[in-house]
């Protein structure tokens, strides 16, 4: 496993983030950020977490995108049947998507998907911790923390301590290595 990220780059990277959402939103009056869960969701309330300890609040919650997933019959994926209440509308708002990883952009559409059964944003713009690129629908990353490409028989895992690891950390691993 080849460690790309450790505990503090990836504190590095989501301030970085959050700073970049700050400036290209002009500000954070109109922002939201919603995390897929559940990676995306960690990604989401770190930086939420990030803006409060500045005196900003912005509005912070998980979206659950089982419903949505266009491989709802995947023997690999049983869909969780959570309802999704945010906590507050994203009408007019300019909701910033989080995901940890971006690959196919499957997961993208279908969190787009899901925000959308829930009011009308005034924007959507794309969070990623980690790009590896391998798209199969047309989807673009508006922030980026870092591109990794890929080839498809490696993976990018990424490790969060509100997950129950040891440590944050974003590792690329061959396709038989354990995470």
């Amino acid at each position: 496993m080849n460690v790309i990220i450790d505990e503090a780059g990836m504190r590095r990277t989501l301030v970085r983030l959050a700073h970049e959402i700050e400036e290209r939103c002009e500000g954070l009056e109109r922002v939201a950020l919603v995390g897929i869960k559940r990676g995306g969701e960690v990604v989401a309330r770190r930086i939420a977490d990030y803006f409060g300890q500045m005196g900003k609040e912005v509005p912070c919650a998980g979206l659950d995108i089982g419903m949505t997933r266009d491989d709802l019959v995947s023997a690999f994926f049983v869909p969780s049947a959570e309802r999704n209440d945010l906590g507050f509308s994203p009408d007019g708002k300019i909701v910033v998507l989080c995901d940890d990883v971006l690959y196919t952009g499957r997961t993208a559409v279908s969190g787009v998907e899901a925000l959308f059964r829930l009011g009308r944003p005034a924007a959507v713009r794309l969070l990623v911790l980690v790009d590896r690129g391998g798209r199969e629908v047309p989807v673009r990353a508006d922030f980026v923390g870092k591109n990794v490409p890929t080839s498809k028989r490696e993976y990018v895992r990424v490790h969060f301590k509100e997950l129950g690891f040891a440590e944050d950390s974003l590792a690329l691993t061959g396709g038989g290595d354990e995470a």
